[in-house]
Order: C-alpha cells, then sequence, then structure tokens
C-alpha cells in the first residue's frame, strides 16, 4: 500500500483535474448554447436552397451554364475534413481521421487523393503524407459566413479548373450535446435532384433557370459549406461538455476511493503507533 504522502498527492493531483475538467464543461456548454442556436435556425434555410439548386440542376443540360453540376469520370479526389482545433472532445476528431482514412483506403482506393484540412487535428493526422494541399485552421479564430466563403471559392475553382472531380466534406452534423453524425457529403459536383421528387415542385423562374443557376450556385455552396462547419462548431463543443462531464465525475469516484484508501492506511497507522505505545508500557512494568 503507497504512503500517506503518496495517496495525500494523488488526492491533490486529482481534485486540480476535477477543477479544471468541470471549468472547460461550463465553458463549452455555455458555448454550446449559442452554436446550437446559430445551427438550428441556418438549417432550414441552407436545406430548402440546395433542394431548389438541385432541382434546378437536374433539368439543365452541359451547356446551360450549369457547369458545378458537370458529372465527369472520378480521378480526382478532394476530401475537405473538418475537425477542430484543440482535443479533449472525446472521439469527436478521431472519428473524422477514421473517417477520412476509410474513404482513402477504400471508397476512393486507386484514385488521387487530396485534402483540404479545416481543424488542426486533420493537418496534424495527414501533413506527413503530403495529402494536405491547403490547412484552413485559422478560420475557427473568426468563423463568419464571409471567410468561410473565401474556402469554398478555392473548392469550386478547383473543380472547374478540373483540379478535382468530386469534392466531399466529411464532418460532424449536431444532434444533440452527447450525439454527432458523422457525415460524409458531396459538395461538387452538385447532386440532380431524383425525378420523382423533382415531378412534385412547380416553380415559376424569372428571369430564368439559367440566369438563376450562375447567380445563386456559388451561394448555395458557400452556404454548404458554412452550414457543415457551423454543424461542426456545435458537435465539437457538444462532445467535450459530454467529455468534460463524463472526466468530472470519473475524477470524483477515483478522489472518493484515494480518500477512502488515505483514512483506511491513516487508520491503520494509528492502531500500529497505540500498539507500539502499549507493547512500550507493558515491557516497563515488566
Amino acid at each position: 500500500m503507497a504512503n500517506l504522502k503518496e495517496i495525500r498527492n494523488r488526492i491533490s493531483s486529482v481534485s486540480s483535474t476535477m477543477q479544471i475538467t468541470s471549468a472547460m464543461k461550463m465553458v463549452s456548454a455555455a458555448k454550446l448554447k449559442k452554436a446550437q442556436d446559430a445551427i438550428t435556425a441556418m438549417r432550414p434555410y441552407s436545406d430548402k436552397l440546395t433542394e431548389l439548386l438541385q432541382s434546378l440542376s437536374a433539368t439543365l443540360d452541359a451547356n446551360s451554364g450549369s457547369k458545378f453540376a458537370e458529372q465527369r469520370d472520378v480521378n480526382k479526389v478532394l476530401l475537405v475534413s473538418i475537425t477542430s482545433n484543440r482535443g479533449l472532445a472525446g472521439a469527436f476528431n478521431s472519428n473524422i481521421i477514421k473517417e477520412t482514412n476509410r474513404l482513402i483506403n477504400q471508397e476512393y482506393a486507386g484514385k488521387e487523393v487530396s485534402i483540404v484540412a479545416i481543424g488542426k487535428k486533420t493537418n496534424d493526422a495527414f501533413k506527413k503524407g503530403s495529402l494536405v494541399i491547403a490547412n484552413k485552421s485559422e478560420i475557427y479564430d473568426d468563423l463568419t459566413f464571409d471567410n468561410v466563403a473565401e474556402i469554398a471559392e478555392l473548392l469550386m475553382e478547383k473543380f472547374i479548373n478540373e483540379e478535382a472531380d468530386k469534392i466531399v466534406l466529411v464532418y460532424n452534423k449536431f444532434k444533440n450535446a452527447a450525439t454527432q453524425e458523422i457525415m460524409t457529403e458531396q459538395f461538387l459536383p452538385i447532386v440532380p435532384m431524383e425525378k420523382d421528387a423533382e415531378a412534385e415542385l412547380d416553380y415559376i423562374f424569372e428571369p430564368s433557370k439559367e440566369e438563376i443557376v450562375k447567380q445563386l450556385i456559388p451561394k448555395s455552396l458557400k452556404t454548404q459549406l458554412f452550414k457543415a462547419l457551423r454543424d461542426s462548431f456545435a458537435s465539437e463543443h457538444g462532445a467535450r461538455m459530454t467529455a468534460m462531464h463524463k472526466a468530472t465525475d470519473n475524477a470524483t469516484e477515483l478522489r472518493d476511493q484515494l480518500k477512502l484508501t488515505y483514512n483506511k492506511a491513516r487508520q491503520a497507522s494509528i492502531t500500529n503507533e497505540i500498539l507500539e505505545i502499549v507493547g512500550g508500557a507493558e515491557a516497563l512494568n515488566n
């Protein structure tokens, strides 16, 4: 059994860790509320805009200006892997890295795969293999639509210049504080709407479908990327809050066990001292 000083040091260390994890949980909980409100308000607009653009693109031919809907043989794949800049969020980052590895080694095996890293964890995981062609981890310093739009423009440019035949977003979709869903979402080319679903839509277009597509597709793609980042941002804080809550509970349990061990060791030490005193007194009397 460890001596009393060692146990006291461990109790002190665990208590300090518990204070840190508890503080991180509260910070993440405060940030989560704001991030959750932002993605909840944005989803209906983003989903409806995507639905409209998919419907439009499905009715246009390749010469109608819908260059972002061009379907090509997939030889070059660009993965936009979205993680966070910091850890201590449970499996939040590792799940995205595992999914990115799965896409590289299985789904797109034999293809020329490159990565745009959004988040330091992705960059750290893949920079050694020279797969990362751009690191946009600084976006979290100021996560605004305008800053995200610059990344979306880079992705659109690579597709138009045929540097990528397919672009896929890999990110965590926010469901609730304890649950995040791993998403592999096609960014480009635009996925046409199914014919049955398309037949149900009845829109009047002014001035024309072609003009609307030319103007709205870039905006829709920027919005899609911004939504993915907002989803990931909310998921990060939810995952960190949950992870820190579990860490705090585990630290509390360990501290209580250590205190019990300390009290038992202290009681045994006192008992031994009493026995020694009694034994010494008996020896003097004899």
